[in-house]
């Protein structure tokens, strides 16, 4: 990437915060004594000075910072589905210009040792457009089954929060938040979360959020749409008998 870098000298580098980019984004900034706005929610550029501004989350996710780089190249790293992919445009066109690696195997300072597939059942929860996620509150893993026929119903998937997942109640690719997996879908359903702000890092990029939780004050109620507050436990099954009529009829 260095020598790329070097060959082409752009002004702007976007890399995605996926596994391999949270990785490459810091070292390549490193190796090119440069600065990196790091995990963007959102990137442009400055009318006036024509330098890249981008929003990240600071404070756990409970504020959003907009920084920029005063250094060129300007290297942001932008977490994934932040952006809706744009419809296909015939109009438009661009240059994809492979370059060839040449690494000499003796120059890696690390190494696959293992690959473990991990099996999965149903859509993906980051690809989810309707996703249903449980919190500390639901008391334990047995509830999460009454969240997974819901969101059959609905045709989604299901998450979960920090707690849930630190309990061992469900598994932590299951997670959303600033530690788990971002999403975006349509439809957030919250159940027994209280919103803290490094769960919502993860989902505030969410169309519409549903909460229900029995703590009228929850920090949640204030990012949902709609709320409805109540024991999940009378709650979940109506809203679930509910749906299943209105899919049947």
């Amino acid at each position: 990437m260095q020598s790329v870098v070097t060959e082409t000298n752009p002004g702007i580098i976007l890399i995605s915060r996926n596994n391999e980019g949270r990785e490459l984004a810091p070292r390549l900034a490193f190796r090119l004594g440069v600065g990196l706005a790091q995990d963007c929610l959102e990137v442009g550029v400055d009318t006036d000075t024509g330098r890249l501004l981008a929003n990240r989350p600071v404070y756990g996710g409970s504020a959003v910072a907009v920084v920029s780089c005063n250094q060129t190249p300007q290297i942001a790293a932008v977490r994934p589905k932040t952006y809706e992919p744009l419809d296909a445009d015939s109009a438009r066109s661009g240059d994809v210009i492979a370059y060839p690696v040449d690494i000499d195997a003796s120059e890696a300072k690390s190494r696959v040792v293992d690959v473990v597939q991990e099996e999965a059942a149903g859509i993906k929860l980051e690809d989810a457009r309707i996703v249903v996620s449980g919190g500390r509150g639901l008391g334990g893993p047995e509830p999460f089954a009454q969240l997974e026929e819901l969101a059959a119903l609905l045709g989604g998937a299901v998450g979960a929060s920090r707690a849930a997942v630190d309990s061992g109640w469900v598994p932590a690719n299951q997670q959303v938040g600033l530690t788990g997996k971002t999403i975006t879908p349509d439809l957030y359903i919250t159940v027994a979360i209280s919103g803290a702000s490094q769960h919502m890092a993860g989902c505030s990029g969410s169309k519409a959020i549903v909460a229900i939780n029995k703590d009228g004050d929850a920090n949640i109620f204030k990012e949902a749409r709609y709320g409805v507050v109540g024991d999940w436990e009378k709650v979940i099954p109506a809203l679930t008998e509910t749906i299943r009529e209105l899919t049947q009829s």
